[in-house]
């Protein structure tokens, strides 16, 4: 199974510290950011990864290179100087990501999500992973049911992660260009195409210079970074 991630955003919350670097090579202890995700991706099985790639985004492809030094093989879907948001930007990935259910990680996400129980597991045409809401987003996106179904409605809200599985049948019909996910996946929920889960683990958006500090202690406070 293929797995990609998005790290075609321009950073603008970012600013400064994005004005000569794309967001995704932004250092936290000692390693930019997407390479933490690269490594739980490859640790989980998943080895063969797609990056979408814009503003800067020849420094992320001098950086990462094939993905031989992690043990992944990595191409890129670069989409100029205009990124085309979450589902264009999967859409034109799409001769990348071949025929079958894959995995799409944003590239500005901290997690200590286990990547490798998604691996090979079967769905409709997509399956989330939700979270509780964050302080910056407390409204949500949609509502998980009792049988794992996710929906516009319900009793108590949850944010995307930022982390799904995908089947190429989902984006079958979309006009090139800037498009975005949500709209998407709202067409088709009402038949229970759309499922989800709950992770109550460490996540993090880094969508701030706030919350680039606040993944930089986490990280050397952890054990793991430590041992």
């Amino acid at each position: 199974m293929k797995a990609m991630i998005l790290a075609a955003g321009r950073g603008e919350r970012m600013r400064p510290l994005t004005d000569n670097t794309p967001k995704p090579l932004l250092s936290v202890a000692g390693k930019p950011i997407i390479q933490y995700t690269i490594e739980q991706l490859v640790e989980a099985g998943f080895k063969e990864i797609v990056i979408n790639i814009a503003y800067l985004g020849q420094q992320i492809k001098d950086t990462l290179g094939t993905g031989t030094q992690f043990g992944a093989s990595i191409s890129y879907s670069d989409e100029g100087d205009t990124a085309l948001e979450t589902a264009g930007g999967i859409s034109n990935a799409m001769h990348l990501l071949g025929d079958d259910t894959f995995l799409v990680v944003n590239g500005d996400i901290a997690n200590d999500y286990d990547f490798s129980q998604l691996y090979n597991k079967n769905i409709s045409l997509a399956h989330l992973v939700l979270i509780k809401n964050p302080p910056h987003h407390p409204n949500g996106d949609f509502y998980l049911s009792n049988t794992e179904q996710v929906s516009e409605r319900g009793q108590q809200s949850l944010t995307y992660s930022g982390i799904g599985l995908f089947h190429p049948k989902l984006f079958v019909g979309l006009e090139p260009g800037i498009n975005k996910l949500g709209p998407l996946l709202r067409k088709v929920m009402s038949n229970n195409k759309v499922t989800g889960e709950k992770f109550n683990g460490y996540w993090l958006d880094i969508g701030t210079p706030e919350r680039l500090n606040e993944m930089e202690n986490h990280f050397k406070n952890s054990a793991e970074f430590n041992s």
